[in-house]
């Protein structure tokens, strides 16, 4: 097993194989996650995880545990295998990006879509699309009965964590959310962990 750690604000990626597990954990409790999960040769990426084609995949608005998140070809690229957390979740948010910052006042502040670009550069990879919506983990958005969402604060756990089984070889980017400016993770910003069982804890 290896672990990555992800400071507040910032992202880290990970290469892993179809089989690997995948566990991304909230390490102080409240930290809003982005997740992305790529597919591709070389050090292009092109397929990608695709919050629309798993919903319409699942006809829910986040996997339970034991389905899959599908890529924009509809294929299963991860699948939820365990969740400690409450299990709030939310897959109708798109990430955080300079443009969003700037509508709330904050040109330089930092983004997810940035830390993205950031985290494949220092993996020697790259993706040339606009960033994909995230699977934006420990993330409180419920859908009102008028249809309406409200932006809730994280209720997550220090050490709650989601754990995703690798189906296709692929890459798995986790940003540590720098929103703090809308109150969607609690007290300020805390870091995540990457925890990466490679086959199932077959090899280390």
């Amino acid at each position: 097993m290896s672990r990555t750690e992800v400071p507040p604000g910032t992202a880290k990626a990970v290469r892993v194989a179809a089989g690997d597990l995948v566990r991304v954990i909230d390490v102080e409790g409240g930290q809003v996650g982005d997740v992305f999960a790529f597919t591709g040769s070389g050090t292009e990426l092109a397929e990608h995880h695709s919050a629309a084609h798993t919903r319409a995949a699942n006809d829910r608005l986040f996997p339970a545990v034991g389905e899959s998140f599908v890529t924009d070809r509809r294929r299963p690229i991860l699948t939820l295998v365990e969740d400690t957390s409450p299990g709030e979740h939310d897959m109708l948010i798109p990430a955080c990006d300079p443009a969003r910052y700037e509508a709330l006042g904050a040109p330089d502040h930092r983004s997810c879509a940035t830390n993205l670009r950031e985290a494949l550069g220092e993996a020697g990879l790259s993706f040339t699309g606009p960033a994909p919506q995230p699977i934006n983990v420990f993330m409180r958005i419920p859908v009102g009965e008028d249809g309406r969402l409200s932006w809730l604060t994280a209720s997550s756990r220090p050490g709650d964590a989601v754990t995703l089984r690798a189906e296709l070889d692929c890459v798995v980017v986790v940003s540590a959310c720098p929103q703090d400016l809308v109150s969607i993770s609690d007290a300020g910003l805390s870091p995540l962990a990457i925890e990466t069982i490679h086959n199932g804890g077959s090899r280390s």
